[in-house]
């Protein structure tokens, strides 16, 4: 694998564009709290509960498995993960979602990235979390000369990250619409967004290694963006935790690994043939085979449920 400075802008293949997120695992300190505040603040359904860990999402979708570590603690200025993003099937869903946060009184920060319509929050153990629905007509973003460009719809410039017109996003509400009903089905994690302790090596791996396709990378901002099939980002990459920071230490919370789905057999082991190839280590399990990233972030890949 190269692990040069030089990022990696194409390669002879690309991940199946039919590719997308599956699920994300994470440690926790508590299990108790942490099946409560997914289920309350967030209204994701519980799928099945053992003795250390619950398994939570949509009716039909797995979008967070969680798993306890009693005594576990967070650090900070370690890779690992920034944000998982999940995405509602339209802007009134998310309305929903942000209305139900609202009357908690649950701290988040509401954000228009033009493209899409987002908030930000943590769970109860710091893992981050963003909520968001897609919002193509209002604009669009690009990158140009290695620069991170938004335009709304009539072509005038935006920083991307403006505050949200709250009351807007609500008038997608009906009059019957309970705040208190559990995500729809279609609901589901729509991207990653992970620290790693070098932006360039971490492109690397994703597009030279697993194939995802490179849709920009922002030198100016720390960050850049790999996704499947032209989507804007299935996977965020940052330095923000500083350049060569550290993997969290083997008693942290937080991540554990996310799983990127491949819709077909093929298309997985054509995956798993390049990471053989490059030399990297990985682990055969119940859920898929689980590689990590340069900085340690683990990557389960598995074949889309059917």
């Amino acid at each position: 694998m190269n692990t040069q400075k030089q990022t990696q802008t194409q390669t002879e293949f690309s991940i199946h564009p039919a590719t997308r997120i599956g699920h994300v695992s994470l440690t926790v300190a508590s299990l108790e709290n942490g099946i409560a505040f997914y289920q309350q603040a967030l209204g994701f359904v519980l799928h099945r509960r053992d003795a250390n860990t619950a398994t939570l999402g949509s009716e039909t979708t797995e979008i967070v498995r969680l798993v306890e570590q009693p005594g576990f603690k967070r650090y900070r200025r370690v890779t690992g993960l920034y944000h998982f993003a999940t995405l509602f099937p339209s802007q009134r869903e998310l309305a929903r979602a942000l209305a139900r946060l609202f009357v908690l009184k649950y701290p988040n920060s509401p954000t228009d990235h033009i493209m899409t319509k987002t908030t930000y929050l943590e769970d109860l153990e710091g893992n981050g979390i963003e909520l968001y629905a897609e919002s193509p007509e209002d604009g669009s973003w690009s990158l140009q000369d290695g620069r991170y460009i938004t335009r709304r719809a009539d072509g005038s410039l935006s920083n991307g990250r403006e505050p949200l017109d709250v009351d807007a996003l609500f008038s997608h509400l009906k009059e019957n619409d309970k705040l208190d009903a559990t995500v729809p089905p279609e609901t589901r994690i729509g991207h990653m967004h992970l620290h790693v302790r070098d932006l360039h090596e971490a492109v690397d791996f994703y597009h030279g290694v697993l194939g995802f396709d490179v849709m920009g990378v922002v030198d100016e901002f720390r960050m850049a963006f790999v996704s499947a099939g032209g989507y804007h980002h299935h996977i965020g990459l940052n330095t923000w935790q500083g350049e060569g920071a550290s993997s969290p230490p083997p008693d942290a919370v937080g991540l554990r690994y996310f799983s990127v789905e491949l819709p077909t057999q093929s298309a997985l082991d054509e995956v798993i043939a390049r990471v053989d190839a490059a030399g990297i280590p990985s682990n055969q399990t119940d859920n898929g085979l689980l590689v990590h990233d340069p900085s340690q972030n683990g990557v389960m890949l598995s074949l889309r449920p059917a």
